[in-house]
């Protein structure tokens, strides 16, 4: 009989930045499927283990449709961007396969490394901006921000001097403090924003995602803003963070840093590990059961919600070795960073190739980057559904 126990959620951090919150490993030690309680006094599922996590993420009976009677939610303002126009990440099939389907080919293997040269000078222009004239700055702001965003920008069809208002609604809608009323405004107005956008490009058409979207008539301008959204908003923010938080990790571990340093072709699998490390969806991917299933030797019943815990999965000592350790020589391709089953991240080859051009672009043409402030003043999003860095002051000579 496996033994259950209750936690509440969201459960603190800990003492280091890179690892789950505690009680998350703990449960993980425990059992691959804990008893949860929500925020708002629901109870629900916890699931840590990694051969448990992609079960349920792989299996229909687990709906990803926010409107799914059970499916958790931590913040009120989570359920206002989960439900008020869901995107298809929030649908199951046949209405997710369908939208998906007409964006998937803009993020082919093929197509992003094509976009790699491009992507490659954008990140050299940011490093000549960064470094123009001074010798510190702020990683998040001055870096890890703007190359995803121009990025996207430039693949959608969005302007890019629209930025401060993106981010600015983006990081209201992912933060789990957001209320509510908060949440309707931001959401509103962000795909206010793009509907507009959208209608303009209808009737002069440009070379790009939103306008190729804008031309289609299965599609409703409702939907064509719902899918601008979700790309425009994981395009920048999980990229922009996960940037910030792999340089921190190479700067607490400069045996790693000189090790990419020295063979940049090991560039590939070091981002590997680092997803795997690090795994920014700490507070964890959401379903809600359709059917009484069992996981992990627990039944959860229909109607129930569950929350499949990427970061803890990714720690999971029977698949990976020494799991708590960065190691950037480590095959970590198995990890479920970007989740698993047919809702696993439609961007998760461009986010690779830009984290790659990234790392090893910073490290060879700032070889003497360090951090500009002790490790303990740093700040993080633990409040957020994409974990980060509010900041991140660094210096070079």
């Amino acid at each position: 009989m496996t033994k259950v126990s209750t936690l509440n959620l969201p459960s603190p951090y800990g003492s280091c930045p890179f690892d789950p919150p505690p009680a998350y490993t703990e449960a993980a030690r425990e059992a691959a499927v804990t008893r949860a309680v929500l925020p708002d006094g629901t109870a629900c599922w916890l699931v840590t283990g990694y051969d448990e996590v992609r079960a349920v993420l792989s299996d229909a009976r687990f709906s990803a449709d926010a409107r799914t009677p059970g499916f958790p939610f931590l913040s009120a303002g989570q359920r206002e961007l989960a439900t008020a126009q869901p995107s298809f990440i929030r649908m199951d099939d046949p209405e997710h396969a369908r939208l998906r389907r007409m964006v998937s080919k803009d993020f082919l293997v093929r197509r992003i490394e094509e976009l790699r040269p491009g992507i490659q000078d954008i990140v050299d222009r940011a490093v000549d901006r960064m470094t123009e004239g001074r010798t510190s700055a702020d990683l998040v702001t001055d870096f890890a921000l703007p190359i995803p965003s121009l990025v996207i920008c430039l693949m959608l069809g969005v302007p890019y001097e629209d930025r401060d208002l993106f981010q600015s609604l983006s990081r209201t809608l992912l933060d789990n403090r957001t209320t509510r009323p908060e949440a309707v405004r931001a959401h509103a107005q962000l795909l206010g924003y793009l509907a507009e956008l959208a209608e303009r490009k209808r009737s002069r058409p440009t070379d790009d995602i939103l306008s190729r979207l804008a031309a289609r008539d299965d599609l409703t301008p409702r939907e064509t803003a719902s899918l601008g959204f979700l790309l425009l908003v994981t395009g920048h923010e999980s990229t922009a963070n996960m940037t910030a938080v792999a340089v921190l990790a190479l700067l607490r571990r400069p045996d790693q840093a000189d090790l990419l340093r020295a063979q940049p072709g090991l560039a590939q699998g070091a981002v590997e590990e680092l997803l795997r490390h690090l795994t920014i969806i700490h507070l964890g991917l959401g379903r809600a059961a359709t059917e009484t299933v069992r996981v992990g030797g627990v039944t959860i019943p229909v109607g129930e919600g569950v929350i499949c815990i990427l970061s803890t999965a990714n720690r999971d000592e029977q698949l990976f070795g020494t799991a708590h350790d960065l190691d950037l020589t480590r095959d970590a391709r198995r990890h479920v960073a970007f989740g698993y089953g047919i809702h696993q991240c439609l961007g998760q080859t461009l986010a690779r190739v830009e984290l790659q051009t990234v790392l090893t672009t910073l490290l060879r043409r700032l070889p003497g980057l360090r951090l500009a402030v002790p490790p303990e003043q740093l700040s993080y999003n633990q409040d957020a559904i994409v974990y980060g860095l509010r900041s991140l002051p660094v210096t070079w000579t």
